[in-house]
């Protein structure tokens, strides 16, 4: 199993910038797809972002395209995703997800493991 912890989370003001982290346990981090989700309250989980094994093909919501940017280091196990002109709709807790898998997907049914999730709040 792989084990996802997310980080970077807090309050951040309209138009401000946010970069959050996921670390992955497990020995083969290199296998798995990777990807961001996101929950905000009373909504269902969307889809914010998603990267291939090896890092060249990106996926990304077109709510958040051109605005937000993921990438892994498969070295140090670990994806990001840096997140600037926050709107106060992008309020949510963010979920880092890996697929053991070959091909990149925006189904959030498709991934095998999840993280707890870390809250954003873009607030003045």
């Amino acid at each position: 199993q792989v084990q996802l912890v997310e980080s970077g989370g807090g309050l951040v003001q309209p138009g401000g910038s946010l970069r959050l982290s996921c670390a992955a346990s497990g020995r083969t981090f290199s296998s798995y797809v990777m990807g961001w989700f996101r929950q905000a309250p009373g909504k269902e989980r969307e889809f914010v972002a998603a990267i291939s094994r090896s890092g060249v093909i990106t996926y990304y919501a077109d709510s958040v395209k051109g605005r937000f940017t993921i990438s892994r280091d498969n070295a140090q196990n670990t994806v990001q995703i840096q997140m600037n002109s926050l709107k106060p709709e992008d309020t949510a807790v963010y979920y880092c997800a890996a697929e053991l898998g070959t091909s990149v997907t925006m189904r959030g049914e498709e991934y095998d493991y999840w993280g707890q999730g870390t809250q954003v709040t873009v607030s003045s």
